[in-house]
């Protein structure tokens, strides 16, 4: 089976839907704390904000850190933390200091 010829408007319309549904996907799972996104996938939440708000700022707009973080939380970051956040377990916290690129 050959892949579908994909033009580049299709292709971006297509990343722009898989990254809405990762975003919902994460909203909708707050039990799964970042540092385990970060030591399961290398990638957490304020990494994705953080690729947000680099590419906004790649077309030219402004967007602080707590902005993007809104846009990927679905609230302020403060809230989030306060409401879900638990505090990492200390097997979370040396799998975390154990990888070379965090």
């Amino acid at each position: 089976m050959s892949k579908p010829e994909i033009d580049e408007a299709t292709n971006e319309k297509l990343e722009a839907q898989a990254f809405r549904a990762l975003v919902a996907h994460l909203r909708a799972r707050p039990d799964v704390q970042n540092i385990d996104l970060m030591n399961l996938a290398g990638f957490c939440r304020n990494c994705l904000s953080r690729w947000y708000r680099e590419a906004a700022e790649s077309i030219g707009l402004s967007l602080a850190d707590a902005e993007a973080r809104e846009i990927i939380y679905g609230m302020p970051y403060k809230t989030w933390q306060a409401e879900t956040q638990r505090p990492a377990s200390d097997a979370s916290q040396a799998a975390f200091a154990a990888k070379p690129d965090h």
